[in-house]
């Protein structure tokens, strides 16, 4: 049904006056009722939420015993961010989760995915846990259930606590064990409110970004060896975070969330798309290609020669400890064609014409959310998907009338969700969707100059408002369909 301009800014002044939500606000104003197109919709058990992260938007960050985490000493060093921006603050939600959960509830959202901060339960990383940090996350979850929201919640987005990465971090396989002992020990405080659960985000981003190029946190450039040690001991923390999870938390649902390099066939023809599968399963193979076979491909292994990681049978058989589902975060696609070489394709350089949101990495590739989930399910075998991140930049400008326009991110998720349709319908599957993000954060180390959010943050007064695009997503939600 329709959701107007005028019920979505009497709803935002009333949160962010710490007013309750009016009962049955995801129902707007009355209006007639506009079903989706039976071709456009989704399954009605089709899941929609929201994604979020700790130190994207947690803030508090010296509050209730929470330990230094790598983001904070990153953050905190002289040129490592956009205008020296850091997570002190970010969005405040340590303290403003339940009007969160209130924009949450009027969108219609019926789950979300947040993030544990490592830091705030095992302050060190290891020994003493804080039991403030677990009272956080117990009453920010029953407040999610009691708001009707089911929680998914993933262990590691990215803050590593420092304590861990003065003793080497990644690279350090005792980083691994410690994780999954942090994962089984959360899990459990966690396990009657919390029923699914992601043991790390894009380990692909928090590795290469972080330990080869040293843009992230902690700002390292290894060498190619030391840097695949370091994924291998990631992926070999995943594993032993699965196992952990389920030895800890009864009837729990476990997964992980990848941003595996979402594979497009040049156009549509036999030879590309034989080419793109080839492909997802070789460009993904240090992350989702491992953690799904428990396997790295020889084509890895050559080609890195004497760089390869050093690891045990045993281990590859931890790293592929089989899960309930997978999430794939999708913002951009790789393009690939036939080719005649030994990998049987080549990717294809995009031109510098190509088109980008407000950050310039984030290319528009729509059909990222057709062929990503469908190949990880051809490819790999992967039975239940969940689209965990997809969303992007834009240049959000508060207008007079107090409103966002922001009509390239409604471009944007439309066109992305079509494609998403189109392949829910043909039975790929994916059972649910995650909108990056509900509101708009700490951006890592572009800091707070640019925006992801479909909800419009003020910095400096933590005035939430719901933009053009939150309407579009309620929109889509309350349908069910385009």
């Amino acid at each position: 049904m329709r959701l107007s301009r005028r019920y979505f800014g009497k709803l935002a002044a009333a949160v962010a006056a710490g007013a309750a939500l009016p009962t049955g606000a995801v129902a707007a104003e009355p209006a007639a009722p506009v079903m989706a197109d039976a071709g456009r919709s989704f399954p009605k058990a089709f899941l929609w939420g929201s994604a979020t992260a700790s130190y994207q938007v947690e803030g508090a960050a010296r509050e209730d015993g929470r330990g230094v985490s790598i983001w904070d000493t990153f953050s905190h060093t002289a040129g490592k961010t956009f205008n020296g921006d850091t997570g002190d603050v970010a969005t405040d939600s340590y303290h403003r989760y339940k009007e969160d959960i209130a924009l949450m509830k009027a969108l219609g959202l019926k789950a979300c995915r947040f993030s544990v901060a490592w830091p705030r339960i095992f302050p060190n990383g290891v020994g003493q846990p804080n039991q403030a940090g677990v009272d956080f996350y117990r009453r920010f979850c029953e407040a999610l259930l009691g708001a009707g929201i089911e929680p998914f919640c993933t262990l590691y987005h990215w803050d590593l606590p420092q304590a861990l990465e003065d003793h080497g971090g990644w690279q350090n396989k005792a980083t691994a064990k410690a994780f999954g002992d942090y994962c089984g020990y959360t899990a459990g405080k966690l396990s009657d409110l919390v029923k699914n659960w992601m043991t790390m985000n894009e380990i692909s981003s928090f590795i290469d970004i972080g330990y080869r190029d040293g843009r992230h946190a902690p700002g390292l450039t290894l060498p190619r060896k030391q840097v695949a040690q370091a994924r291998h001991n990631a992926v070999l923390g995943h594993g032993l975070g699965v196992q952990a999870i389920r030895a800890s938390a009864r009837g729990a649902r476990v997964g992980s969330a990848e941003n595996a390099h979402a594979i497009i066939p040049a156009f549509r023809s036999e030879e590309h798309i034989a080419a793109a599968r080839k492909a997802y399963v070789e460009e993904n193979a240090p992350y989702l290609t491992v953690m799904a076979t428990g396997r790295y491909t020889q084509g890895y292994l050559d080609k890195l020669g004497a760089d390869a990681p050093v690891f045990t049978a045993e281990e590859m058989k931890t790293i592929g400890t089989p899960t309930d589902f997978q999430g794939l975060n999708v913002y951009t696609a790789t393009a690939v064609r036939a080719a005649d070489n030994p990998d049987g394709y080549a990717v294809m350089p995009r031109p510098a014409s190509y088109p980008h949101m407000e950050s310039p990495w984030l290319t528009i590739g729509p059909e990222a959310l057709y062929w990503s989930p469908k190949l990880a399910a051809e490819t790999l075998g992967i039975k239940e998907i969940y689209i965990t991140e997809n969303g992007c930049s834009a240049a959000d400008v508060m207008q007079p009338d107090g409103q966002v326009y922001d009509t390239d991110r409604v471009m944007y998720l439309d066109a992305y969700l079509t494609q998403l349709q189109r392949a829910v319908a043909e039975g790929v599957p994916v059972k649910g969707y995650f909108c990056w993000s509900l509101l708009d954060n700490y951006e890592w180390a572009d800091g707070y100059a640019k925006r992801f959010g479909i909800t419009y943050v003020d910095f400096k007064t933590q005035q939430r408002t719901p933009k053009l695009s939150a309407k579009f997503y309620a929109n889509v939600i309350a349908r069910n369909g385009l």
